[in-house]
């Protein structure tokens, strides 16, 4: 095997992408280098999984580990290994020495794992230079994402680590984008593990990966998603949320994904299994077996994957109400209404204030609901203000037309100027991020916080401007009142919790890519009758005839009923 980079001792004369992998090859902690290690129990259950098993012809298999750590799943692995060889009669390094290859970059991590490894291949009938034969070809101390290595690996195991791309030095981060195309938005440095562990499995190979669930829903999978629908199949599944499956407690959801370079579109499903190794046992086998058998807890489900769509893995009967509307009637955006975001400034503290205490031209500020002023259901205004240094064109007034609004900015000028936005164009230091459309707070429109435990629609009669943390809704079709009330009903939380990931606490994202998810009738399409009944329900608030509006507009049989208001928070 080759090693990634030739890394020298000193820094000295390094390019700087080499010297980024040499400083986290030696230094960092636990938590800078993002390592979470596994229990056995659960590497156990994940080997199982992957078919990786000591009645299997191992010595056959080619097994990459992409991170090793301390051994977690390295080691169990191994173990499994010379007890297959031992029985085949091929416990020979000959026999032995294609079937590992394990990657780790920080090199004391790397020392001591790899003592532990030659201990057990001698404890596993090996000699001491037969062991340090093996290890030497078997390890690999570098950059998973940077290494030479070679393709058709029949499994791929481990658990990525969970670093952020703002942790990783830009140099490095600048390389790896070069190399994955899944490095999309935000996403963390396991995306590009995951899919490089893809890219070198041999047809028919398998990857069985424990890590946050995050990148099967949200913006910054979604380039990662894509390439497993059009290439690969997510054989299974297995929810970990709440399994204390880590040696140390984790803010994430994480989960199992067993992934194939194969085409099926068939996913095996279980939620949250005990940590019990017979149990895992049990699970196991019907999670892999040719035939789920009738009386199994399992759950197999039929096109999870399709292009850079989110992955819908639970909750079966919502999932299936969701099918059947998103069916039969369209999107929130083709029904004729539009969803937004408010705008964000990257300066709030220059940019809002109190409105009359905003010393500019009254055209130069607008009044600005935020996330504080819902309560319990309705705008409480607090006075706040936004600067706003948009002409009735789009485009930056100039300064020099309003004394009071360049004599404002200009005071404010080093904390606004700061900016990224502003350093990318100085001369308009001055904007905010996002373009301010006036017209927008004059506008009716339905305002939903960002992060809630259940779906916050609140009605704004057209006076106040959205910050960043609120989403609104307009309509140039539905009437507003009904259209709150239709949201109300538990149909936004219904489509919202399908497609959003979970946060901390379970409060869930209502952000406009989850709403724009939302099916509603077309206005047209809506009787008289049911319009005058959504009227009647803004100004009595009745559940009951909510409930009977929505089971009608929606054709909702009781169970299906059920689901919805099983979603309402009383």
């Amino acid at each position: 095997m080759t090693v990634s980079l030739a890394l020298q001792p000193a820094f000295g004369g390094l390019c700087p992408v080499t010297q980024a992998v040499e400083e986290l090859a030696t230094g960092g902690g636990i938590e800078e280098r993002g390592a979470i290690f596994t229990k056995r129990e659960v590497v156990e259950f994940i080997l199982d999984l992957t078919g990786y098993t000591e009645s299997a012809p191992l010595t056959k298999f080619r097994l990459l580990e992409p991170s090793f750590g301390n051994g977690d799943f390295l080691l169990p692995a191994i173990n499994r290994l010379l007890a297959a060889a031992a029985r085949d009669g091929q416990l020979t390094f000959e026999a032995l020495a294609p079937a590992i290859c394990a990657v780790e970059l920080h090199r004391t991590t790397f020392e001591a794992t790899r003592a532990l490894l030659t201990q057990t291949l001698i404890k596993g009938g090996l000699s001491r230079q037969e062991a340090a034969r093996l290890c030497s070809i078997w390890l690999i101390q570098g950059d998973f994402l940077l290494a030479n290595l070679p393709n058709e690996f029949t499994h791929v195991v481990g658990n990525p680590p969970y670093v952020r791309q703002e942790s990783v030095p830009a140099a490095l981060i600048n390389e790896y984008r070069k190399r994955f195309q899944t490095i999309y938005d935000r996403a963390d440095i396991y995306v590009p593990f995951i899919e490089r562990s893809l890219t070198l499995l041999a047809r028919g190979g398998r990857l069985g990966f424990i890590c946050a669930d995050r990148w099967m829903k949200n913006k910054y999978g979604k380039k990662l998603r894509k390439l497993v629908s059009e290439n690969y199949a997510l054989t299974t599944y297995v929810d970990m949320y709440g399994v204390d499956a880590f040696h140390v407690e984790v803010n994430a959801y994480p989960a199992i994904a067993i992934i194939e370079r194969s085409r099926c579109n068939k996913t095996r499903v279980f939620p949250r299994p005990p940590l019990d190794a017979q149990t895992l046992k049990t699970i196991a086998a019907d999670l892999t077996a040719s035939k789920l058998p009738k009386a199994s807890e399992v759950r197999e489900i039929e096109n999870v994957t399709v292009g850079d769509e989110p992955w819908v893995l639970e909750s079966f009967d919502e999932l299936a109400l969701v099918r059947r509307l998103e069916a039969q009637f369209p999107a929130l955006e083709d029904a004729g209404c539009k969803v937004g975001i408010g705008v964000a400034t990257g300066a709030d503290n220059a940019f809002i204030g109190d409105l009359d205490a905003l010393d500019v031209e009254s055209s130069r500020k607008l009044p600005l609901v935020m996330t504080r002023d819902i309560r319990n259901g309705y705008v409480a205004w607090c006075g706040k203000g936004i600067i706003n240094p948009f002409g009735k064109d789009g485009k930056l007034v100039n300064l020099e037309d309003f004394p009071r609004l360049n004599a404002y900015l200009k005071a404010r000028k080093n904390q606004i100027a700061g900016r990224h936005v502003a350093e990318k164009n100085p001369r308009n230091w001055y904007r905010t991020i996002d373009r301010i459309y006036p017209e927008l707070a004059r506008r009716e429109k339905l305002l939903i916080p960002d992060i809630k435990g259940d779906a916050s629609i609140v009605y704004e009669c057209g006076k106040l401007y959205p910050h960043h943390n609120l989403y609104y809704i307009i309509s140039d079709e539905w009437d507003i009142h009904a259209l709150q009330a239709v949201m109300r009903s538990g149909i936004a939380r219904l489509f919202v919790a399908l497609y959003c990931t979970r946060m901390r606490g379970g409060y869930l994202r209502f952000q406009a890519q989850y709403l724009r998810k939302i099916r509603i009738p077309k206005w047209s399409d809506v009787s008289e009758d049911l319009r005058q009944r959504l009227a009647d329900y803004a100004e009595t608030n009745n559940r009951h005839a909510l409930n009977e509006i929505i089971s009608e507009l929606y054709g909702l049989d009781p169970h299906e009923l059920k689901l919805i208001e099983g979603k309402i928070e009383e």
